[in-house]
């Protein structure tokens, strides 16, 4: 009998071993379970770096080697996003991280190991980046080409109108047409301003700057309606009058966006100078 009670111990520590396997497994499918720090290497720093990158905190070359860059870029994320500072890539922060920005590892990888100088700001589409060849495969193409399409208005790109229609969905999705209008309308006047980055990217991925970034809404497919209200916008109707914030004033936690001088309320947004 005692032989049976050793076989049953060992059957059930290897169901237990199978079980934290599988759990583990689930829980670790895109970063591995280590806590990653200054010095660490591996494709899991580069999935860090393109992650920091894809939001907006990290500028410098991803290359798998967790150095200062990565380091202040991640405070900065930690600092942002409500997170301990500590510098660390923690398994909430990892959460964070995957809840807030997408990440493609063949096609990051693809870029490093042909030898570009790779950035990977989010919301690039890829056929930005790769355009058929004549023979109907892809062939890489230089990252600052730009696709050509019908009724893109001048000086705008089918990246900036895709961003802002996820922009526009994340942050005003159920307000009326001309509410979703203003929204963009209020991403432009930025981008035109002197104070705020002179792109729709920089405007959008500007860290704080929009609840739908913080929380992974942008990354929601965007309806027709968001991206009638983007052409809408950046064909010259501005419902905003000029407004450079708006905010919900029952949602609204900074007491500093109360100072700005307030110019109509559409729907449950204020639109502010």
């Amino acid at each position: 009998m005692k032989w049976l009670r050793v076989m049953s111990i060992l059957l059930i520590a290897l169901i237990l071993t199978v079980s934290v396997s599988s759990s583990v497994d689930q829980t670790s499918h895109a970063f591995s379970p280590r806590i990653l720090q200054k010095g660490s290497t591996g494709d899991d720093v580069i999935e860090l770096q393109a992650r920091l990158q894809y939001i907006g905190f990290y500028e410098g070359k991803i290359d798998g080697v967790f150095g200062w860059g990565t380091y202040w870029a991640l405070r900065n994320f930690q600092k942002e996003f409500g997170l301990e500072i500590d510098g660390l890539a923690g398994q909430e922060v990892k959460q964070k991280l995957r809840d807030a920005t997408q990440y493609d590892k063949q096609y990051v990888k693809k870029q490093i190991n042909s030898g570009k100088d790779f950035t990977y700001y989010g919301g690039t589409p890829k056929e930005q980046q790769t355009q058929p060849s004549p023979q109907g495969g892809q062939e890489a193409e230089d990252t600052q080409s730009e696709p050509t399409a019908v009724n893109v208005p001048s000086g705008y790109s089918q990246n900036d109108i895709q961003l802002m229609a996820n922009a526009v969905h994340g942050e005003a999705r159920g307000e009326p047409y001309v509410g979703q209008v203003a929204v963009a309308a209020v991403i432009l006047n930025r981008v035109e301003s002197s104070t705020f980055p002179n792109s729709v990217s920089g405007v959008i991925f500007e860290p704080r700057a929009f609840t739908a970034v913080s929380d992974g809404q942008i990354w929601l497919e965007p309806d027709e309606t968001s991206k009638k209200a983007v052409m809408d916008a950046m064909n010259g109707w501005d419902p905003s009058q000029n407004a450079l914030y708006y905010f919900n004033p029952n949602t609204a936690t900074s007491g500093w966006i109360w100072s700005r001088p307030q110019i109509k309320k559409i729907g449950k947004h204020i639109f502010a100078k």
